[in-house]
C-alpha cells in the first residue's frame, strides 16, 4: 500500500478547531438562567421606564447629529445630563428593532446577566467554583441589581464596565501582561463614557494592588499602570474632546452647566459637586434627607438604600477581614492582589455613598452590589478553608450578616416581619455550630445553610420588584412602595414634581399647522414625553429647568440659524427648595419681551424674526 505523501496526509486529515470550546459549568449556567429570569421576566411592564433617557433615545435614533452629541432632542439644542454612551446602545438598539418597551431595556437586561457573569469569574479564579457561584447568585439576587437591569438609566453599563476593570486587573495580576492592564483601563474609560466620575471609584484599587503585587518588578508595574492610565485617558476623555473642540454653536449646549462647558459637567455637576452638595441637590433640605437618606456611617442600612444593598453588608465586611487575616496582604499570597482590588473597589465606594452630600438617588448603590457579593461568595470560601481564626471570624460573619439584615428591616419594613424570628433561629444556631466546627466541610454545611437563611430577606424584594411597574426616574428594588422613594411618588424626579407644560399639546398641535419648526420649552423633563412621541420639542433649562443656565445670546443664535423658532414659557422648572440657580428664567423672560405672543394658545410665542432684538435684549 503505498503512503501518502505527508503534504497529502496533512490535507485530508480532519480539521479542528484552532482553540477548544470552554467547558459550561452548570453552576454558571444556572446563575446566568436566574439572572436573565429575574431580569426579563414581564420587562414590558416597565414601559418606557425613565421617561427622560427613553425621550433623548429617540431624539438620537432619529438624528446622527443628536446622537453623536448626545443630544436630548433631534434639534440638538441641549444634551442630556450625562454622557452618551449608554443611550447610543439604547438608540441603536431602537434604530435596529424601533422604538418600544423591550428594545430599550433588552440591552440593559442582557448587561445585568454579564455582570453576573463577570462577577462569579472574578471570584472563581482566586476562591473556586463554589465561592463564585455564592458571588454571582448574591449578585442576582440583588435587588437593586435586578431594579437597575430592568430599567434604562445609564447604570446597568456602568456597573458592567466597572466588574469589566476588576476582572481584566485581576488577569493582569495572574500573568504580569501590560495588555489586561489596557484592558482594565479601557473599561474604566468607557464606564466614564457612561456616569462620567463614578467610574473611576474602581481605579484606587486595582492601581494599588498592581504597584503592591508587581509581578514583573515595580519599575515594570509603574509603566505598566501608566499604560492603563493612557488607555483610560483616551477611551474615557474622547467624547469629552470632541465636544470640546467642536464650535458651541455647532454643537448642542452642556446639559447641567451655567458655561456650555463640558469639564464643568465633569468636574462640578457630575463630579465634586456628587460628593461635596450642589445647588438644587437633596443637601438643600439637610444632607440628602430627600433621596438616599442622612450622609453617615449607617446610611447604607437606613431606609432609603438599605432594602436596596444592605442585607448582606455585615458579611461581607467580616468576610473581607478574613481573607485579610488569611493573606496578610503577603506579596507572594495570590488572594493579596485580588483582595487590595476588589475591597479597595467596596471600600471606597462603601465610603463615598456613605458620606456623598450632593444629588445622591438609592439606585446609585447598584455600583457596591458587584463588589459586596465578591466579598461575600469570596469570603464565604475562605472562611470555609480557616483553620482555628474560622472558629472566631465564620461565626462573627454570619452574626454580623443576621446585624445588617434586621437593621435594614427595620429600617425598611418589607412585609417580612414573620419570618425574621424563624431566619435568625436558624442563623444563630449555624453560628453556634461554626464555632465548634473542626472539618471543613461541616463548615461548609453551615455556611450554606446561613447563607441560604440570609438570602430569604433579598429574595423576597427582588421577587416582589417584578410584580410593579418600575417606570419613572427613581427604579428601586422591593415592595411598591419601596419605589415611591422621594418627593412625587413612583419616579420621584419626573415632570409632576417640577412641574409640566400643560400648554405643551396644544402648542404642538399649532406649529405644525403654521409651518413647523422646533418648540422650546424651559425643562427637559416636562419635554420629554413629547420628544418621546417624535414631536419636534427642545428645552432650555436642562432636565428641571434649572441645571442649564443659556445666555439670551445663545438662544438668539439659535433663533437666527432656524434651530428655534417656537417657544412654550410656562413650567419654567420648580427645582428642589431652596435652589436658587436662574436656569432658563432669564431667556424665558426675554422671550416674553421680544418674541411674538401666540393668542390662540396659552404662553406660546412665536421667535421667527425677533433674533436682532433677542440679542440687544
Amino acid at each position: 500500500m503505498t503512503s501518502l505523501p505527508l503534504a497529502a496526509r496533512a490535507r485530508s486529515a480532519p480539521r479542528r478547531l484552532p482553540v477548544s470550546l470552554p467547558r459550561v459549568r452548570p453552576e454558571l449556567a444556572a446563575l446566568l438562567v436566574v439572572a436573565a429570569g429575574l431580569n426579563l421576566w414581564a420587562l414590558e411592564r416597565n414601559g418606557l421606564a425613565n421617561e427622560y433617557y427613553s425621550a433623548a433615545a429617540q431624539a438620537m435614533s432619529s438624528s446622527w447629529h443628536a446622537f453623536l452629541y448626545g443630544s436630548f432632542d433631534a434639534a440638538g439644542v441641549m444634551t442630556v445630563d450625562k454622557p452618551p454612551l449608554a443611550l447610543w446602545v439604547q438608540a441603536l438598539s431602537v434604530k435596529l428593532f424601533g422604538f418600544h418597551s423591550l428594545s430599550l431595556l433588552v440591552p440593559q437586561a442582557l448587561m445585568g446577566v454579564a455582570s453576573v457573569a463577570l462577577v462569579y469569574d472574578l471570584v472563581r479564579r482566586r476562591s473556586g467554583r463554589a465561592g463564585g457561584f455564592v458571588a454571582g447568585l448574591v449578585l442576582a439576587l440583588t435587588p437593586i441589581s435586578v431594579a437597575i437591569a430592568r430599567h434604562n438609566n445609564p447604570d446597568a453599563l456602568l456597573v458592567l464596565c466597572s466588574v469589566a476593570a476588576l476582572w481584566c486587573a485581576l488577569r493582569a495580576l495572574e500573568d504580569g501582561r501590560t495588555r489586561w492592564l489596557v484592558l482594565a483601563g479601557a473599561c474604566v474609560g468607557l464606564g466614564f463614557e457612561a456616569k462620567m466620575a463614578a467610574a473611576l471609584m474602581v481605579v484606587p484599587g486595582i492601581a494599588a494592588a498592581y504597584l503592591w503585587i508587581a509581578p514583573r518588578g515595580r519599575v515594570v508595574a509603574l509603566r505598566q499602570l501608566l499604560a492603563g492610565g493612557a488607555a483610560l485617558a483616551v477611551m474615557g476623555g474622547a467624547w469629552a474632546v470632541l465636544v470640546a473642540l467642536t464650535p458651541a454653536d455647532a454643537r448642542p449646549w452642556i446639559s447641567g452647566t451655567s458655561d456650555n462647558s463640558i469639564l464643568s459637567l465633569i468636574l462640578g455637576y457630575n463630579g465634586f459637586g456628587r460628593l461635596g452638595g450642589q445647588a438644587g441637590g437633596p443637601g438643600g433640605m439637610g444632607g440628602g434627607a430627600v433621596f438616599g437618606g442622612e450622609p453617615g456611617v449607617f446610611r447604607l442600612l437606613g431606609a432609603s438604600l438599605g432594602g436596596q444593598d444592605g442585607w448582606l453588608l455585615g458579611f461581607a465586611v467580616v468576610a473581607g477581614v478574613a481573607m485579610l487575616a488569611a493573606s496578610r496582604l503577603r506579596r507572594a499570597d495570590e488572594r493579596s492582589g485580588w483582595l487590595i482590588a476588589v475591597g479597595g473597589a467596596f471600600a471606597i465606594t462603601a465610603v463615598a455613598f456613605s458620606a456623598a452630600e450632593g444629588i445622591f438617588h438609592p439606585y446609585y448603590v447598584s455600583l457596591l452590589a458587584p463588589f459586596a457579593a465578591a466579598l461575600v461568595g469570596a469570603g464565604a470560601a475562605q472562611l470555609a478553608a480557616l483553620g482555628r481564626a474560622g472558629r472566631i471570624l465564620a461565626p462573627a460573619a454570619v452574626v454580623a450578616g443576621l446585624a445588617s439584615e434586621l437593621a435594614v428591616l427595620n429600617a425598611a419594613g418589607g412585609g417580612l416581619d414573620a419570618l425574621m424570628p424563624w431566619i435568625a433561629g436558624v442563623t444563630v444556631l449555624v453560628a453556634a455550630t461554626l464555632a465548634v466546627a473542626e472539618t471543613a466541610t461541616v463548615r461548609k454545611a453551615a455556611l450554606g445553610v446561613a447563607l441560604a437563611a440570609l438570602l430569604i430577606a433579598p429574595v423576597s424584594w427582588s421577587l416582589q420588584t417584578l410584580g410593579h411597574a418600575a417606570n419613572g426616574t427613581f427604579p428601586a428594588g422591593g415592595p411598591a412602595s419601596a419605589f415611591a422613594v422621594g418627593p412625587g411618588g413612583p419616579g420621584g424626579r419626573g415632570g409632576g414634581m417640577f412641574g409640566g407644560d400643560s400648554a405643551l399639546s396644544e402648542a404642538i398641535a399649532y406649529a405644525g399647522e403654521h409651518g413647523g419648526g422646533t418648540i422650546a420649552v424651559s425643562s427637559q423633563s416636562s419635554a420629554a414625553s413629547a420628544v418621546a412621541d417624535g414631536a419636534d420639542v427642545a428645552a432650555l433649562g436642562g432636565f428641571s429647568g434649572r441645571e442649564s443656565e443659556v445666555s439670551v445670546a445663545w438662544l438668539a443664535d439659535r433663533v437666527a440659524d432656524g434651530t428655534i423658532r417656537w417657544v412654550v414659557t410656562d413650567g419654567q422648572g420648580g427645582g428642589m427648595p431652596n435652589d436658587d440657580r436662574t436656569g432658563s428664567a432669564a431667556v424665558m423672560t426675554a422671550v416674553v419681551e421680544t418674541c411674538t405672543p401666540v393668542a390662540s394658545v396659552d404662553s406660546l410665542y412665536d421667535c421667527s424674526g425677533a433674533a436682532a432684538a433677542l440679542a440687544a435684549a
